[in-house]
Protein backbone atom coordinates (compact mmCIF):
# COMPACT_ATOMS: atom_id res chain seq x y z
CA UNK A 1 0.00 0.00 0.00
CA UNK A 2 0.83 3.36 -0.25
CA UNK A 3 2.06 5.59 2.94
CA UNK A 4 0.01 6.14 5.52
CA UNK A 5 -1.30 9.74 5.95
CA UNK A 6 0.72 12.37 7.99
CA UNK A 7 -0.93 13.08 11.25
CA UNK A 8 -0.33 15.01 14.34
CA UNK A 9 -2.27 13.40 17.01
CA UNK A 10 -1.58 10.00 16.50
CA UNK A 11 1.29 7.91 16.15
CA UNK A 12 1.46 4.93 13.28
CA UNK A 13 3.04 2.00 13.33
CA UNK A 14 2.83 -0.64 10.68
CA UNK A 15 4.36 -4.69 11.37
CA UNK A 16 3.56 -7.82 9.73
CA UNK A 17 0.36 -6.49 7.82
CA UNK A 18 -0.73 -4.82 11.66
CA UNK A 19 -1.41 -1.20 12.16
CA UNK A 20 -0.68 -0.01 15.32
CA UNK A 21 -2.35 3.51 16.28
CA UNK A 22 -1.24 5.35 19.39
CA UNK A 23 -3.16 8.13 20.36
CA UNK A 24 -0.43 10.77 21.24
CA UNK A 25 -1.97 13.87 23.46
CA UNK A 26 -0.62 12.98 26.55
CA UNK A 27 -0.75 16.67 27.58
CA UNK A 28 -4.61 15.95 27.48
CA UNK A 29 -4.45 12.27 28.56
CA UNK A 30 -5.18 11.51 24.71
CA UNK A 31 -8.74 12.87 25.12
CA UNK A 32 -10.80 12.63 21.65
CA UNK A 33 -10.35 16.24 20.20
CA UNK A 34 -11.72 17.63 16.69
CA UNK A 35 -8.17 17.31 15.26
CA UNK A 36 -7.31 13.78 16.54
CA UNK A 37 -11.03 12.80 15.06
CA UNK A 38 -10.27 14.25 11.83
CA UNK A 39 -6.59 12.33 12.31
CA UNK A 40 -8.72 8.96 12.31
CA UNK A 41 -10.67 9.38 10.03
CA UNK A 42 -8.22 10.50 6.89
CA UNK A 43 -6.25 6.77 8.41
CA UNK A 44 -9.84 5.00 8.33
CA UNK A 45 -10.01 6.47 4.36
CA UNK A 46 -6.73 5.24 3.21
CA UNK A 47 -7.11 1.78 4.93
CA UNK A 48 -10.55 1.00 4.80
CA UNK A 49 -10.24 -1.04 1.48
CA UNK A 50 -6.67 -2.11 2.32
CA UNK A 51 -6.67 -5.97 2.59
CA UNK A 52 -2.75 -5.76 3.49
CA UNK A 53 -3.46 -4.42 6.50
CA UNK A 54 -4.90 -7.41 8.34
CA UNK A 55 -5.41 -6.12 11.97
CA UNK A 56 -5.57 -2.71 14.18
CA UNK A 57 -4.30 -1.89 17.56
CA UNK A 58 -5.89 0.86 19.03
CA UNK A 59 -3.87 1.89 22.21
CA UNK A 60 -2.56 5.38 24.56
CA UNK A 61 0.93 6.96 24.47
CA UNK A 62 2.35 7.13 27.94
CA UNK A 63 -0.01 4.38 29.43
CA UNK A 64 -3.28 6.30 29.28
CA UNK A 65 -5.99 5.13 26.47
CA UNK A 66 -8.14 7.97 26.49
CA UNK A 67 -9.74 10.50 29.07
CA UNK A 68 -12.57 10.97 26.68
CA UNK A 69 -13.86 14.10 24.53
CA UNK A 70 -11.43 17.03 24.56
CA UNK A 71 -13.67 19.17 27.04
CA UNK A 72 -11.92 22.57 26.00
CA UNK A 73 -13.31 22.07 22.35
CA UNK A 74 -16.80 21.68 23.76
CA UNK A 75 -16.10 24.72 25.94
CA UNK A 76 -15.40 26.66 22.92
CA UNK A 77 -19.00 26.17 21.83
CA UNK A 78 -20.31 27.35 24.68
CA UNK A 79 -17.93 30.66 24.88
CA UNK A 80 -19.25 31.11 20.97
CA UNK A 81 -22.66 31.04 22.12
CA UNK A 82 -22.77 28.20 19.52
CA UNK A 83 -26.74 27.06 18.26
CA UNK A 84 -28.50 24.10 18.99
CA UNK A 85 -27.46 23.10 15.37
CA UNK A 86 -23.56 23.49 16.09
CA UNK A 87 -24.04 20.97 18.91
CA UNK A 88 -25.70 18.49 16.78
CA UNK A 89 -23.60 18.75 14.05
CA UNK A 90 -20.31 18.27 16.59
CA UNK A 91 -22.22 15.06 17.85
CA UNK A 92 -22.64 14.08 14.56
CA UNK A 93 -19.36 14.12 14.05
CA UNK A 94 -18.29 12.22 17.00
CA UNK A 95 -21.13 9.23 16.00
CA UNK A 96 -19.97 8.93 12.81
CA UNK A 97 -16.42 8.15 14.31
CA UNK A 98 -17.28 5.75 16.10
CA UNK A 99 -19.39 3.72 13.86
CA UNK A 100 -16.21 4.37 11.31
CA UNK A 101 -14.26 2.66 14.27
CA UNK A 102 -17.09 0.13 14.75
CA UNK A 103 -17.39 -1.24 11.40
CA UNK A 104 -13.66 -0.97 10.09
CA UNK A 105 -13.41 -4.50 8.26
CA UNK A 106 -10.22 -5.23 9.69
CA UNK A 107 -9.98 -6.93 13.27
CA UNK A 108 -9.92 -4.04 16.09
CA UNK A 109 -7.86 -4.68 19.20
CA UNK A 110 -8.09 -2.16 21.98
CA UNK A 111 -5.48 -2.28 24.87
CA UNK A 112 -6.56 -0.28 27.73
CA UNK A 113 -3.31 1.27 30.16
CA UNK A 114 -4.16 3.79 32.58
CA UNK A 115 -8.06 5.18 32.43
CA UNK A 116 -10.93 5.08 29.85
CA UNK A 117 -12.67 7.31 30.91
CA UNK A 118 -16.46 8.64 28.70
CA UNK A 119 -15.68 8.77 25.29
CA UNK A 120 -12.66 6.49 25.99
CA UNK A 121 -14.74 4.07 27.57
CA UNK A 122 -16.74 4.79 24.14
CA UNK A 123 -14.07 4.23 21.88
CA UNK A 124 -13.29 0.76 23.92
CA UNK A 125 -16.63 -0.87 23.61
CA UNK A 126 -16.17 -0.27 19.50
CA UNK A 127 -13.61 -2.72 19.56
CA UNK A 128 -13.85 -6.30 18.53
CA UNK A 129 -11.31 -7.36 21.22
CA UNK A 130 -10.54 -5.26 24.66
CA UNK A 131 -7.35 -6.40 26.81
CA UNK A 132 -6.78 -4.70 29.61
CA UNK A 133 -5.07 -4.16 33.18
CA UNK A 134 -6.46 -5.29 36.09
CA UNK A 135 -6.09 -1.71 37.87
CA UNK A 136 -7.37 0.48 34.76
CA UNK A 137 -9.25 3.04 35.38
CA UNK A 138 -13.18 2.83 33.32
CA UNK A 139 -16.24 5.70 34.17
CA UNK A 140 -19.24 7.29 31.99
CA UNK A 141 -18.26 10.01 33.84
CA UNK A 142 -21.39 12.23 31.50
CA UNK A 143 -24.11 12.51 33.80
CA UNK A 144 -21.27 14.35 36.31
CA UNK A 145 -20.79 16.95 34.27
CA UNK A 146 -24.79 17.20 32.93
CA UNK A 147 -24.39 15.47 29.79
CA UNK A 148 -25.23 12.06 28.23
CA UNK A 149 -23.44 9.37 26.75
CA UNK A 150 -25.53 9.92 23.64
CA UNK A 151 -23.11 8.63 20.77
CA UNK A 152 -21.69 5.82 22.57
CA UNK A 153 -24.41 4.25 24.21
CA UNK A 154 -25.25 2.07 21.94
CA UNK A 155 -21.61 -0.01 21.54
CA UNK A 156 -21.42 -0.14 25.89
CA UNK A 157 -24.46 -1.37 26.02
CA UNK A 158 -23.92 -4.12 23.21
CA UNK A 159 -20.56 -4.73 25.14
CA UNK A 160 -22.24 -5.51 28.99
CA UNK A 161 -26.09 -5.71 28.46
CA UNK A 162 -28.79 -3.30 28.99
CA UNK A 163 -29.08 -3.64 32.54
CA UNK A 164 -25.41 -3.10 33.66
CA UNK A 165 -24.87 -0.32 30.74
CA UNK A 166 -28.12 1.68 32.38
CA UNK A 167 -26.33 1.64 35.74
CA UNK A 168 -23.22 2.44 34.26
CA UNK A 169 -24.33 5.39 32.96
CA UNK A 170 -26.79 6.47 35.20
CA UNK A 171 -24.50 6.43 38.17
CA UNK A 172 -21.09 7.68 36.93
CA UNK A 173 -19.41 4.79 38.76
CA UNK A 174 -16.05 4.19 38.30
CA UNK A 175 -14.27 0.74 38.49
CA UNK A 176 -10.78 -1.07 37.71
CA UNK A 177 -10.33 -3.54 34.88
CA UNK A 178 -10.92 -6.48 36.75
CA UNK A 179 -14.65 -5.86 36.88
CA UNK A 180 -14.43 -4.82 33.68
CA UNK A 181 -13.87 -7.97 32.30
CA UNK A 182 -15.84 -9.51 34.89
CA UNK A 183 -18.90 -7.39 33.01
CA UNK A 184 -17.84 -8.39 29.30
CA UNK A 185 -16.56 -4.75 28.44
CA UNK A 186 -13.12 -6.55 28.21
CA UNK A 187 -12.54 -9.88 26.63
CA UNK A 188 -8.84 -10.38 28.25
CA UNK A 189 -7.16 -9.62 31.80
CA UNK A 190 -3.33 -8.79 32.18
CA UNK A 191 -1.05 -7.54 34.80
CA UNK A 192 2.02 -7.05 33.32
CA UNK A 193 3.15 -5.87 29.78
CA UNK A 194 4.72 -9.67 29.37
CA UNK A 195 1.05 -10.91 29.28
CA UNK A 196 -0.32 -8.03 27.33
CA UNK A 197 1.96 -9.14 24.55
CA UNK A 198 1.50 -12.36 24.78
CA UNK A 199 -2.46 -12.02 24.68
CA UNK A 200 -1.77 -9.47 21.98
CA UNK A 201 0.22 -11.89 19.55
CA UNK A 202 -1.39 -14.54 20.20
CA UNK A 203 -4.59 -12.69 19.01
CA UNK A 204 -2.62 -11.60 16.20
CA UNK A 205 -1.47 -14.71 15.56
CA UNK A 206 -4.72 -16.32 15.16
CA UNK A 207 -6.42 -13.33 12.92
CA UNK A 208 -3.23 -14.06 10.60
CA UNK A 209 -4.55 -17.05 9.73
CA UNK A 210 -7.68 -16.10 8.69
CA UNK A 211 -8.88 -15.16 5.31
CA UNK A 212 -8.85 -10.94 5.80
CA UNK A 213 -11.96 -10.89 3.07
CA UNK A 214 -13.84 -13.77 5.23
CA UNK A 215 -12.90 -12.05 8.58
CA UNK A 216 -14.46 -8.45 6.43
CA UNK A 217 -17.42 -9.87 5.35
CA UNK A 218 -18.45 -11.52 8.50
CA UNK A 219 -18.32 -8.06 10.68
CA UNK A 220 -20.47 -6.95 7.90
CA UNK A 221 -22.81 -9.91 8.30
CA UNK A 222 -22.69 -9.33 12.16
CA UNK A 223 -23.35 -6.15 11.74
CA UNK A 224 -26.60 -6.97 9.65
CA UNK A 225 -27.76 -9.56 12.51
CA UNK A 226 -28.34 -6.39 14.27
CA UNK A 227 -29.96 -3.91 11.70
CA UNK A 228 -32.32 -6.11 9.95
CA UNK A 229 -35.27 -8.35 10.53
CA UNK A 230 -34.97 -12.01 10.95
CA UNK A 231 -36.85 -12.81 7.71
CA UNK A 232 -34.97 -10.51 5.51
CA UNK A 233 -31.44 -11.73 7.06
CA UNK A 234 -31.90 -14.95 6.02
CA UNK A 235 -32.25 -13.89 2.54
CA UNK A 236 -28.38 -11.06 2.83
CA UNK A 237 -26.75 -13.78 4.71
CA UNK A 238 -27.44 -16.15 1.82
CA UNK A 239 -25.82 -13.41 -0.57
CA UNK A 240 -22.85 -12.94 2.10
CA UNK A 241 -22.41 -16.83 1.96
CA UNK A 242 -22.38 -17.11 -1.53
CA UNK A 243 -20.32 -13.98 -2.58
CA UNK A 244 -17.61 -14.95 -0.14
CA UNK A 245 -17.66 -19.07 -1.56
CA UNK A 246 -17.11 -17.66 -5.15
CA UNK A 247 -13.39 -15.46 -4.00
CA UNK A 248 -11.38 -16.76 -1.15
CA UNK A 249 -13.33 -19.50 -0.47
CA UNK A 250 -12.38 -21.46 -3.54
CA UNK A 251 -8.70 -20.77 -2.26
CA UNK A 252 -10.02 -21.64 1.57
CA UNK A 253 -11.80 -25.51 0.51
CA UNK A 254 -8.73 -26.19 -1.95
CA UNK A 255 -5.89 -25.55 0.36
CA UNK A 256 -7.94 -27.58 2.54
CA UNK A 257 -8.21 -30.56 0.40
CA UNK A 258 -4.82 -30.53 -1.02
CA UNK A 259 -3.38 -30.22 2.79
CA UNK A 260 -1.56 -27.29 2.34
CA UNK A 261 -2.05 -23.46 3.91
CA UNK A 262 -4.34 -20.98 1.65
CA UNK A 263 -2.37 -17.80 0.71
CA UNK A 264 -3.33 -15.75 2.88
CA UNK A 265 -2.41 -17.54 5.44
CA UNK A 266 0.83 -15.65 7.77
CA UNK A 267 2.32 -16.55 10.90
Amino acid sequence: MNKLPKTNNLELEISNSWLTIWLNTPENRNALSNDMIDDFISVFDKIRNERSIRGITFRGKDEMFCSGLDLKGIQSLIDNNAGKQDAIELSLKIGKFFQAVHTLPQVTIMIIEGAAIAGGLGLASTGDVVITYDDAQFSLTETMIGLTPAQISPYVISRVGQATGKRLMLTAARFTGLYAYEIGLADFLVTKISELEEQENKIKSQVLKCAPGAIAETKRLIETIQNNPKEDFIDLAGENFADQLNTEGKEGISSFIEKRKPDWYNE
